[in-house]
């Protein structure tokens, strides 16, 4: 059994894949899920950011973008599509790298993810050393309390992350409730709506993930 496990950090410049595109001409952060690649080569894309209306068109005039579908709401705006142009991180996935996270900005991509041993991360680095544009920032062994993250994708927004983080540590979850979710929405710094419409966006996330 191989019980060292690493987590690692690739920063990519120069990927021509369509978030590095949008996000060179519209000045946006993207959070994305890891993109699942078909076995006809395009590419599934799973992806958040902050309500921008000049995201949706800019991918909307990408020719390889297909099905762009989009869910607005107060705190963030979610995407779902098909991408004809497949992206280098795939490089790094077929020799053993576990994606954890990626985020799109200035035209440029950070990964983090997972690596199982230390020869799965020589593979790794040498394929990263192929690949124009990657380049590794950081690697240093799992802890404890990372562990649940790595590899389990809930589709949530950061901003949903936060606010259940926030209202659980604050009790809100608590049985008998000892806060109110205007306590939570104080303390987060948003209206009681928006914090409750979080909640209820990021509970549906969870259930979906976990019972779909």
């Amino acid at each position: 059994m191989i019980e060292e496990c690493l987590v690692a950090e690739f920063r990519i410049d120069g990927d021509d894949c369509p978030l590095a595109r949008v996000t060179s001409r519209v000045p946006v952060t993207v959070d994305a899920n890891a993109p699942q690649l078909r076995a006809d080569g395009n590419v599934l894309l799973y992806f958040s950011s902050p309500p921008d209306e000049r995201l949706p068109a800019a991918l909307d005039e990408e020719a390889d973008i297909r099905y762009l579908h989009v869910t607005r709401n107060d705190d963030a705006y979610t995407y779902r599509c098909l991408s004809k142009h497949p992206c280098v991180v795939h490089e790094l996935v077929d020799v053993g790298f576990l994606v954890e996270s990626m985020q799109y900005s200035d035209g440029g991509a950070t990964m983090r993810g997972a690596v199982v041993g230390n020869d799965v991360l020589r593979g790794v680095m040498e394929k990263a050393g192929q690949t124009v544009g990657i380049r590794l920032q950081r690697v240093y062994p799992l802890r404890a309390d990372e562990e649940s993250a790595i590899g389990r994708v809930w589709n949530l927004t950061s901003a949903q992350e936060e606010s259940l983080h926030v209202a659980y540590e604050m009790g809100y979850f608590e049985l008998p409730r000892s806060i109110t979710a205007d306590d939570v929405a104080a303390e987060l710094d948003i209206s009681k709506s928006a914090f409750l419409e979080r909640l209820r966006r990021a509970q549906q996330s969870l259930f979906g993930t976990l019972f779909g």
